[in-house]
């Protein structure tokens, strides 16, 4: 038998004037673009979880439209896409089932949407992927492959039983960063978030010596490697968090990761970071000040309580050695066309070393979708192609779609205009020297590996 797997790796934005505006400005697309170049772990997770007697191949589809081979020769393909790229994986799956091959498809959108990925004569795998493996492949060689899989009820996956990914599938030469997940889901349960909603109810963490192993695994096939943690929010569990950074001391790896602010309030923590190779954490502040932070989080208020603090927070995990790089979500509930310039002032006053704007962007399967549908403020229910994180698809509270989707063009060029971000960067360095004098200091090493 063999398998074919199918990364659908190209985040575009949907507009031709945010594209234009994101191959001229350095960062403004930036993180996006990163994402889309990242491996597809989960796939290469199905892929460890395949038995040894099936031929497994791993390739990626950044543009179907530009693909002269796009159906290989196999006996099943497993496709991989975000809601953006979704239209053109069912695609895919079609000229798939033209040569007589089914597609099983699954991931966050899959998982919001299975009654259109079966519209779409794709088999639909719910949840968590690897609980329901096994069953799809045995029901497939004996020539029964249902139309959707979901885990059994109640089941939760637990990392503990996580399988090596096939890194070995992979032409790492072709990546800048490769993916090790060390934890899975976040407990904020951010409105505007699929993840923690659709991947499972509570945050759980990966054993040590498990996430040791997959380093060593890409250092054998990249022996300096830059990784990048694939976790909605690391270090929620603390005790869990220093005994990884110690044990990654030794490793000699640089390395980026997604975290909540709280982790300025742990000095011990924030060295272990810097010892342990991190370069760059990304803190998701979605607004520099308390309008638009409330009520974003289903379970409290615990961004806009602590949003008073954002500056001091930045500052003092910058003067650890670690930059930040400070994600704001423009469009939120309660936000006028003024955040554009409060942004602005913001970044500026706090020293960023680096920023990440995006637009609020209803992602099927999120509560944001639901109350954004039910009070008739989406522009076009359906067009997942709007799901870039850059392109607006609703009617904001206090500005018109316009004025958003316009300020944040400006407010991409000025923020990623060269003078400002070199400025930012000699500021870290500065503040670092003067915040640690005698111990010596990083040198900008790395820095192509910025998110």
């Amino acid at each position: 038998m063999k398998l074919e797997l199918v990364a659908m790796s190209g985040v575009r934005a949907a507009s031709p004037e945010l594209t234009a505006v994101g191959l001229t400005l350095p960062g403004f697309l930036e993180r996006s673009k990163v994402i889309a170049s990242l491996p597809s772990l989960s796939l290469l997770t199905l892929a460890a979880l395949t038995p040894p007697d099936v031929e497994v191949s791993y390739r990626e589809v950044p543009d179907l439209a530009a693909e002269t081979e796009p159906v290989r020769s196999c006996d099943l393909v497993a496709i991989s896409s975000y809601s953006a790229q979704i239209d053109d994986a069912y695609r895919l799956a079609g000229l798939y089932r033209e040569r007589g091959i089914p597609a099983v498809m699954g991931g966050l959108h899959v998982t919001a949407r299975p009654d259109e990925a079966r519209a779409r004569g794709v088999t639909a795998v719910v949840g968590e992927g690897e609980l329901s493996w096994e069953r799809v492949l045995a029901d497939f060689s004996l020539g029964r492959l249902a139309r959707e899989y979901r885990p059994p009820g109640g089941s939760v996956y637990d990392l503990a039983r996580a399988p090596m990914p096939r890194f070995e599938l992979l032409e790492v030469e072709r990546y800048n960063r490769l993916t090790v997940q060390t934890s899975r889901g976040c407990p904020h349960l951010c409105e505007f978030c699929a993840s923690s909603v659709l991947l499972g109810p509570r945050y759980k963490v990966k054993p040590v010596e498990k996430i040791i192993a997959e380093i060593r695994r890409i250092k054998e096939l990249w022996p300096h490697p830059f990784i990048e943690f694939a976790d909605d929010n690391s270090f929620v569990r603390r005790p869990h968090a220093k005994e990884l950074l110690a044990a990654l001391k030794a490793e000699n790896v640089k390395w980026f990761t997604e975290a909540d602010i709280s982790i300025a309030g742990d000095p011990e923590l924030l060295d272990l970071m810097r010892a342990s190779g991190c370069r760059q954490v990304l803190v998701g502040l979605e607004s520099p000040d308390e309008d638009g932070l409330d009520g974003i989080e289903m379970r409290s208020n615990w961004k806009r309580n602590r949003a008073d603090d954002y500056e001091g927070a930045i500052r003092t995990i910058q003067s650890h050695g670690v930059t930040v790089n400070g994600c704001f979500v423009l469009g939120l509930d309660g936000q006028d066309e003024t955040i554009f310039d409060r942004v602005y002032d913001f970044v500026e006053r706090s020293g960023l070393y680096e920023v990440q704007i995006t637009v609020l962007t209803p992602f099927p399967g999120t509560p944001l979708y639901e109350r954004l549908r039910a009070e008739r403020r989406l522009l076009v229910e359906g067009a997942w192609e709007r799901c870039t994180l850059f392109d607006v698809n609703f009617v904001p509270s206090d500005m018109s779609p316009e004025v958003l989707q316009n300020g944040l063009v400006d407010l991409g060029r000025r923020l990623y205009e060269k003078d400002f971000i070199e400025t930012r960067r000699a500021r870290f360095f500065r503040d670092l020297r003067a915040s640690r004098p005698g111990r010596g200091n990083p040198s900008p090493e790395g820095k192509s590996h910025d998110a």
